[in-house]
């Protein structure tokens, strides 16, 4: 760790000010405080950080007594991915929960509780929402995180998004911005590439972007990934093209005019990471247009802070960074501090009225039913197999999701399992299913998929287990992209818990699905 000399003031603690850390536990270290004393102006939370709603409100106080105006960020999208319950499964449908149902009321009203909650507990600016068009089905990080497919459908959901957790004070941050949706590729591991042309790109990618910016977000998150049409040697995060070129450029030039805070996705990742290291990484991307450096999903201690300070303070002493540039990106990062507490919206979630029953309705209204001509909802014992991936690093494997916990509930004597890639344990595609069957007994079997399409394994166990068991119920829980099978079949668009919770209505005859 380097230290340095005294003298730096200003420059420091802009330094200090563009950088958004994480940290561990739920209580903030005190190198945490002593920082926001030095000019931190900002922290990332995680789920590691959060127990309970009112400890995570004692947390942000705590930090708060600090500096009044710090900035809470954390990454809550609702759905998947979710860190406010990141041990129970979200109260909140994801995105494309939202897309099915397409009204913008709703996602208005979904993402207004959400926001509500997330002041109620002192979270001031939300990395969400992800405004890319999941044009590539076989997208392994982003899926359910997406409105859906169609720009035009995106760009309404991504606006109405923005409004209803700005309303209540609630930054908003649209990402990942120029767009995600087109790779097969996750930037957690490697650079993904999406080869589109221009055209291509205003056409589609850029929809709901622009939308985002008339809509007045924020905040706007850059991807880690190669657009050779627009730089073919720098990803998005570090190309002085995307972000000052495009995002920030007026309309007339043939950009969005966005003078909001542009924030980077996590450096640690591989795409930046790998090729770049954290320390370049991050003075390139302040060097491009970029605001803030978000770095603490991974890396999360107080060298890494001090490795990050010192780097863009030397770049600055380099020559390799403008001290202009790094004042700039302070002072935009100070500017949205401001608004959090003083500005239009100020925290105004605390007391907004409460609409705790937002999220059901939503799931309920996503569901999508085929083949329930004909079904006798379960009134008796079931078995459910859960058909597991691996989760990407977005949406962690800490988060429960499913239906096994609602159906155990609401039918006793309901078994569960959950059955991973054939070969991992040893164990071959026919003896899994052979297990499912003894599992199941005479039980009726209720196959829980996520993404079926994606994962031949998964779709080869789902075949053999409807050829032999016809009456199997299966509920996707992912992206619907395979044909419909089984008795029954149920599309959640999502698998955060109060999806799961309208599938075992649909199951067991509650709610009828749509």
């Amino acid at each position: 760790m380097t230290t340095l000399a005294p003298g730096t003031g200003t420059l420091t603690r802009d330094a200090l000010a563009v950088l958004q850390p994480g940290f561990t536990g739920t209580r903030a270290p005190d190198w945490v405080l002593r920082r926001l004393g030095d000019g931190l102006a900002a922290v990332g939370l995680f789920g590691r950080n959060i127990a309970s709603p009112d400890q995570l409100a004692a947390l942000t106080t705590q930090l708060r007594a600090e500096r009044g105006d710090v900035l809470v960020a954390i990454d809550e999208e609702g759905g998947d991915v979710t860190r406010l319950e990141v041990r129970t499964g979200s109260s909140f449908p994801g995105n494309l929960a939202l897309g099915a149902v397409d009204d913008t009321a709703l996602t208005r009203s979904v993402a207004r509780e959400l926001g509500r909650r997330l002041a109620e507990c002192g979270c001031n600016l939300d990395w969400a929402p992800s405004a890319d068009v999941n044009s590539n089905p076989d997208n392994p990080v982003i899926g359910v995180r997406s409105f859906g497919a169609e720009p035009d459908l995106v760009a309404r959901h991504t606006a109405a998004y923005i409004e209803g957790l700005q309303s209540v004070g609630v930054a908003a941050c649209a990402k990942h911005f120029p767009g995600h949706g087109d790779t097969d590729v996750d930037s957690h591991h490697d650079l993904p590439r999406v080869g589109a042309d221009l055209t291509t790109l205003h056409a589609r990618e850029l929809v709901p972007f622009r939308a985002a910016v008339r809509a007045g977000a924020k905040a706007v998150m850059s991807a880690h990934i190669l657009l050779p049409a627009l730089d073919p040697d720098r990803p998005a995060t570090l190309s002085p093209q995307v972000l000052h070129g495009l995002l920030r450029a007026p309309a007339p030039e043939d950009g969005l005019g966005f003078d909001g805070l542009i924030v980077t996705d996590g450096m640690e990742m591989r795409a930046i990471s790998a090729a770049y290291g954290l320390e370049r990484g991050s003075v390139l991307a302040l060097a491009a247009g970029a605001d803030a450096i978000c770095v603490g999903g991974g890396l999360a201690d107080e060298e890494t802070v001090l490795r990050l300070r010192d780097a863009l303070v030397q770049a600055v002493r380099d020559g390799r960074l403008a001290e202009e540039r790094l004042a700039d990106a302070a002072s935009r990062v100070r500017a949205l501090a401001a608004w959090t507490v003083s500005g239009p919206g100020a925290r105004s979630g605390a007391g907004a009225a409460a609409d705790p029953g937002a999220g059901l309705e939503a799931a309920r209204r996503a569901v999508r039913v085929t083949g329930a001509d004909g079904y006798e909802p379960a009134r008796g014992p079931v078995f459910v197999a859960a058909f597991t991936p691996v989760a990407n690093i977005a949406v962690g494997a800490e988060t429960p999701w499913g239906v096994g916990a609602e159906l155990v509930r609401m039918l006793p004597g309901t078994g569960t399992d959950s059955y991973g890639r054939p070969g991992t344990d040893g164990e071959g595609p026919s003896a899994m299913i052979a297990r499912v069957l003894a599992d199941a007994a005479d039980r009726r079997i209720v196959a829980v998929v996520r993404d079926v399409h994606r994962h031949r394994w998964m779709a080869a166990a789902l075949a053999s287990l409807v050829a032999a068991r016809p009456d199997t119920v299966v509920v996707e829980m992912g992206v619907p992209q395979a044909p419909p099978s089984g008795a029954l079949h149920i599309a959640t668009h999502g698998a955060a818990r109060v999806c799961g919770r309208a599938a075992a209505e649909v199951i067991t005859g509650e709610v009828a699905g749509q």
